[in-house]
């Protein structure tokens, strides 16, 4: 026990002897500042690395035995190299990298070895800050940051720059991640570049002489390490520079049918880089050229307001010519290339309407329409120029009505009867337009609504700017003249004659008493069918203005922001909404004007011109089937509603289309493919002589053209049905056209015509005629009774002094039953031959009668005879039992006959017996019955009669 407490003082007393001895702490620099290159370990301290101890020389009290390094993952350590003069080195824990960490900044403290050389009970220094900055080595090469470049250039001008090329080095130091230099590789270029990679023309460069450059450029750094690939650079030489519209097509074609077509899908505005505030363009379509003033539907006036819903009972003046309407005969006329009817007046033509067209009460409301194209009237004192005008027709020169033009004017005449007015009221209405003498075409319609006057062109309504009153006319007994193209002068004059000739062109002159048209029938009446039109509207953006004219051939945008522009105006688009348009060209001009901002001077965009090429249609061929000969009895013909002529009748139409799915030979055949379309009349006309209204007529029961766009003249010559209507309407109705005969026995046919039309005769149907015969039944069933009953004047007398003669061993007395059956066998023998005879001899008398109506017939009896067996055993009073029938019969029908013919036979003979009247006219009557008729052969007739036994 005791000796452990010595033990423990000694311990303690050598314990206390040390730290005696160990009384300093190792001294360091309080930072340090160091340099490492990268790919390298050993880092270059500015002081070096020293620790100092008071200790020395000292064992282990005065040494330096270690250098410890605090820092969040500092890749450095620290090294001692002697321990007693305290010399240290850092060193990096592998090769440090630039690119990756450029400095690093930790803390560092020595450590002296204490007691023993492990260093227990050893002193710390200070804490020192160590600051290591990596050095860089230029171990990257510059690389392009675009594989390839791109600009353009306009010919004749000097850039400054044309494009700049970039390189980048990813060195960390400035030094060698700098590019300092860029150099052009490729020989002979008209380029250069400057050290911030700016490239230049050295001189003015020509699209003709060469159109492209492809040069190599290359990159230094600061380094001198050069780009291991050069770029390559593209120069395009552009033209001078032209401010206008471009990416358009001189020629669009437009196939019929295909709806609304973009006229400009790729068109942009080039403004040569000159700042533009706004942009306005105008889009105009001009069809001055096609019909009259634009593609419009050309069906007659008649078939046009009755499609439009316009009031009925107007008075075309100027109608095609024909035989009822020949007043317009005289006039020039030109149907255009479209059926559209136009009549030009050069100054020295007029037409005189005739009493019974002119409407003879106007009214206080009525309605005169019609195109006019009318141009400056020539001379320093312009006359007047008269389109239609009512004077008094002898005696005196009053003018009642007119309408005509002076200087540019147009002015409407309408002087009260003093029967209706006595007191001073408006007379003359003056509107001055441009649309007058522009020579264009335009739609006028006069409403009168007296005292007011309306003036209405092209759908746009004006009121008179001068309107001057005049005393109301006295009234006289003198008839007045309408006239078209001049104005009558029949009174006050050595010679009635024209004056005041009009100089222009007119079409479609109606007048309408009673009634004025709504501003909604009239826009529909003069509508252009084809026009304008802007895709996908509702997409165009907020900011572009536009604005369309009422006809929709001038568009007008304007917009601030020219890609807006430009996309608003690849929408617009050509549109022919007709079925058939006429075809031919469409001239388009689009000009534009612009502002810049704030400048003088602005680039002026030259205007374009195109056309649209409207293509040839495929042309319908309307056609007209049904059954073509009609054999109908007598009596249904008298009845009450006639015959229906058409009720097999169908109407289609059939276009001609090139066959897609075919290869492509020299010679194609087409595919006829079935279409729907409209039609604007139909035409049964009456063959041969005209329909005799005392006996015949066609009827069309007013019930039939409800509902449809359609409506119907008749007359002794045909029936016309007329409007614009589906085929299938057309059908129905005709299928209702029937015809009456109240005497048909005095005709033996009739023969009709049915013709169709769509737009006023550019496209006709074939002609479909149709016979009609009439079938005589009554007289048929008549010729059967006779062969079999002997007539009235046939009569059977026994002569007994016959019989004796014929049988001597006869007795007389009872004859005995042989007896009988020989007198009767003969009796009938001698009915027959004798009727036969009589037959034969009237068939060859009518057979010159016959042979015409045999022709016209499909078929007639082949070699047909008459087999007649005659019953010996047969009761002698049957005959004549038949025979009174038979009588009676004809007697009958002779009364009926003599009814209804009772005027055309007064100068026939009365000794005529039934018999002979009979077998003269069963020539011509006799047919089948209608079950037996069919479509082959249909009215047969007798051809040549053989009686045999």
């Amino acid at each position: 026990m005791l000796r452990i407490v010595v033990l423990a003082v000694a311990a303690l007393g050598m314990s206390a002897a040390r730290s005696k001895v160990n009384k300093h702490k190792p001294w360091i620099e309080t930072s340090y500042h160091g340099v490492i290159t990268e790919n390298t370990d050993i880092v270059l301290l500015d002081p070096p690395l020293v620790a100092l101890d008071k200790d020395a020389p000292i064992p282990y009290a005065g040494e330096i035995c270690a250098f410890n390094i605090h820092g969040l993952d500092a890749p450095f350590k620290a090294v001692v190299l002697n321990g007693t003069s305290g010399e240290g080195q850092l060193r990096a824990h592998s090769l440090v990298d630039c690119e990756l960490q450029k400095e690093y900044t930790f803390i560092i403290q020595a450590h002296d070895c204490g007691s023993g050389p492990g260093g227990t009970e050893g002193k710390k220094s200070h804490k020192a800050v160590v600051h290591i900055q990596v050095n860089d080595v230029n171990e990257f090469a510059p690389v392009f940051r675009e594989p390839e470049y791109r600009a353009a250039v306009t010919e004749g001008k000097i850039y400054d720059s044309i494009l700049q090329v970039e390189a980048t080095d990813q060195d960390c130091s400035p030094q060698y991640s700098q590019i300092c230099n860029y150099q052009i590789t490729t020989t002979n270029t008209p380029f250069a570049i400057d050290r911030n990679g700016n490239i230049r023309n050295t001189e003015k460069l020509s699209y003709d002489r060469q159109q492209q450059y492809d040069i190599q450029v290359t990159a230094w750094d600061c380094g001198q390490k050069r780009a291991l690939h050069s770029v390559t650079v593209h120069i395009d030489v552009k033209p001078v520079c032209k401010p206008g519209w471009q990416g358009w097509n001189k020629r669009v074609d437009y196939e019929p049918g295909t709806g609304s077509k973009p006229l400009f899908p790729k068109m942009h505005l080039e403004t040569c880089g000159e700042p533009l505030s706004s942009v306005r363009t105008t889009v105009e379509l001009q069809t001055s050229h096609i019909g009259k003033g634009c593609d419009r539907e050309t069906y007659s006036e008649k078939s046009l307001q009755k499609l439009c819903g316009a009031s009925s009972g107007s008075t075309d003046l100027l109608p095609a010519p024909s035989t009822a309407t020949n007043w317009t005969a005289s006039l020039v006329s030109d149907s255009g290339r479209d059926s559209d009817l136009i009549f030009r007046f050069d100054g020295r033509q007029a037409a005189k309407i005739p009493d019974w067209v002119v409407p003879q009460n106007l009214t206080d409301q009525f309605t005169i329409a019609t195109w006019m194209k009318h141009g400056p009237s020539p001379g320093l004192r312009a006359e007047k120029e008269t389109l239609l005008c009512n004077s008094d027709k002898t005696e005196m020169n009053r003018h009642h009505y007119s309408l005509y033009v002076h200087n540019c004017r147009l002015v409407f005449l309408l002087r009260r009867d003093f029967t209706q007015i006595d007191t001073f009221r408006p007379a003359e209405f003056h509107w001055k337009l441009e649309q007058i003498c522009d020579k264009e075409w335009h739609y006028y319609v006069i409403n009168v609504e007296f005292p007011a006057v309306t003036l209405y062109v092209d759908g746009v309504s004006y009121d008179p700017y001068l309107v001057t009153d005049d005393w109301p006319i006295h009234p006289s007994q003198i008839d007045v003249q309408l006239t078209v193209g001049a104005c009558w002068q029949g009174g006050e004059v050595t010679k009635p004659r024209f004056t005041q000739y009009f100089r222009g062109s007119l079409s479609g002159l109606t007048i309408r008493p009673g009634k004025i048209e709504s501003q909604k029938v009239i826009s529909c009446l003069q509508a252009c069918k084809e026009g304008l039109d802007i895709n996908s509207l509702e997409s165009l953006d907020k900011s572009i203005k536009f604005h369309f004219n009422p006809a929709q051939s001038i568009l007008v945008m304007e917009g601030d922001d020219l890609e807006n522009l430009n996309t608003a105006v690849r929408k617009v688009s050509y549109i022919n909404s007709r079925q058939f348009p006429t075809p031919g060209i469409r001239r388009l001009q689009i000009s534009t004007t612009v502002q810049c901002f704030g400048e003088d001077t602005c680039i002026t965009i030259p205007d374009i011109d195109a056309v649209v090429m409207v293509l040839q249609p495929s042309e319908p061929r309307i056609t007209i089937t049904g059954v073509e000969r009609l054999i109908r009895p007598a009596p249904d013909f008298r009845a009450s509603r006639g015959i229906a002529l058409f009720q097999d009748l169908h109407i289609f139409s059939t276009v001609t289309r090139a066959d897609t799915n075919a290869h492509h030979t020299a010679h194609q055949p087409g595919v006829l493919e079935e279409i729907i379309h409209n039609l604007d009349y139909c035409d049964v006309l009456v063959l041969g002589e005209e329909l005799n209204p005392d006996q015949e007529s066609l009827q069309l029961q007013r019930s039939s053209l409800l509902g449809k766009h359609l409506d119907a003249t008749n007359s002794t010559s045909g029936m016309s049905i007329y409007g614009v209507d589906s085929m299938s309407n057309y059908e129905q109705v005709i299928r209702q056209v029937r015809y009456s005969s109240w005497r048909p026995g005095q005709i033996t046919e009739r023969r009709f015509r049915l013709t169709c039309s769509e737009l006023n005769g550019r496209y006709t149907s074939n002609e479909f005629n149709l016979e009609v015969s009439v079938l005589h039944t009554s007289e048929a069933r008549e010729h059967v009774s006779h062969m079999v009953a002997p007539p009235q004047y046939m009569q059977i007398v026994h002569h007994p002094s016959m019989i004796n003669d014929l049988y001597p061993n006869h007795v007389s007395g009872v004859p005995s039953a042989a007896t009988v059956v020989i007198v009767m066998c003969i009796a009938a023998l001698v009915v027959v031959v004798v009727l036969g005879i009589y037959r034969i001899h009237v068939t060859h008398q009518q057979e010159g009668k016959l042979e015409e109506s045999t022709k016209e017939a499909d078929g007639s009896w082949d070699a047909s005879a008459l087999t007649i067996t005659v019953n010996p055993m047969e009761n002698l009073e049957e005959p004549q039992h038949g025979e009174e029938e038979a009588s009676e019969e004809e007697e009958d029908e002779d009364d009926d006959e003599e009814e209804d013919e009772d005027d055309d036979e007064e100068d026939e003979e009365d000794d005529i017996t039934s018999a002979e009247s009979d077998d003269s006219e069963e020539e011509v009557d006799v047919q089948l019955p209608a079950r037996m008729q069919r479509s082959s052969k249909k009215g047969q007739s007798w051809d040549k009669t053989t009686i045999r036994y």
